[in-house]
């Protein structure tokens, strides 16, 4: 890359940013997704953590067919699952609930959120960000729970230039290497492929300032990385100490209902959905009985609560 032209550089960055577009209106159709409504971010939400600050940030909300949510389940358990609960049981319509922690002279951001290319009700964390009185530029570091397109391509604005100049980026060293492989964008299904391509966009932009990690490393003081994996090949979630600690999921868990109740249940969503289901039943039991805080990226806003036994399963309990 060192003796590539400045032209040459710029006219691949515009065919990823092409392929990239078209790609994610192809995925669209193939997801049968809706239209994209205006939404409104909610206010941020703040928690004091020991000596450290939490605040969540809404990076708006997801819109996701339930035959690409849960395309294994037939549809009259779906609807019995559901229903009780008043929800629709033709789609999912998760938030997507952004981290950002304060402790000492560090400014955390948990993900990036989906930037202006993926579905308009996200993207939102601009916006929040300037709710909660912060400036992208103070942003110290960015730790990513994976590399899905609502999770990491709030990188870059629309016009491909990076959001959070001073940051260091911290991803799971398993998780960066299966998004650049050779192989995975052939092996991938067609309506995911916009998903690598994206993320290859993203990564790249990215890599000067990467930092990659294995499970258990402290990747930034008092913050502990976590091997969450099965909805990604290197997933992982975030165990933030201090007080009483708290848990950053991102998509182990990733519906209040569906995952606490059902979390034998396999998500289309994870790309491998036995690996899936077996963490999310392990995680929900380790957090039960640790009586452990979460913050989980799809959960409702503000997504702050607690994992409680429900007959032979789960419940989440809010906590704020």
């Amino acid at each position: 890359m060192g003796n590539e032209s400045e032209k040459g550089r710029s006219d691949r960055m515009v065919w990823n940013r092409r392929r990239v577009l078209g790609a994610v209106a192809a995925a669209a159709a193939v997801c049968g997704l809706p239209g994209r409504p205006a939404f409104a971010a909610p206010a941020p939400v703040k928690l004091a953590l020991g000596d450290a600050e939490i605040t969540v940030l809404s990076d708006g909300g997801l819109v996701l067919p339930m035959s690409f949510y849960l395309p294994e389940t037939p549809q009259p358990q779906i609807d019995a699952l559901l229903t009780p609960h008043g929800l629709p049981t033709d789609m999912v319509r998760p938030d997507c609930n952004v981290t950002l922690l304060r402790s000492g002279d560090r400014v955390v951001l948990f993900d990036a959120g989906a930037g202006p290319m993926f579905q308009q009700t996200a993207g939102k964390l601009p916006e929040s960000l300037a709710a909660a009185g912060v400036a992208p530029d103070e942003i110290t570091d960015v730790c990513f729970t994976h590399a899905h397109p609502d999770h990491l391509w709030g990188v870059v604005d629309d016009f491909d230039e990076p959001v959070f100049p001073n940051a260091r980026f911290w991803m799971n060293r398993i998780e960066w290497d299966f998004w650049r492989a050779p192989g995975t964008l052939d092996a991938m299904e067609e309506a995911r492929k916009a998903f690598v391509v994206g993320a290859r966009n993203r990564m790249e932009v990215i890599e000067p300032q990467i930092t990659l990690f294995d499970a258990g490393t402290e990747v930034v003081p008092g913050v502990e990385a976590v091997g969450t994996f099965g909805h990604t090949a290197g997933h992982c979630s975030f165990m933030i100490h201090g007080g009483d600690g708290l848990l950053v999921v991102g998509d182990a868990i990733a519906n209040a209902v569906i995952s606490f109740e059902r979390p034998d249940w396999h998500a289309g969503s994870d790309q491998d959905p036995v690996a899936g289901a077996d963490t999310r039943g392990k995680l929900l039991d380790r957090l039960t009985a640790d009586k452990a805080r979460i913050l989980g990226f799809h959960l409702p806003y503000p997504a702050i609560g607690n994992v409680e036994r429900k007959d032979a399963h789960y419940r989440f309990a809010p906590a704020v």
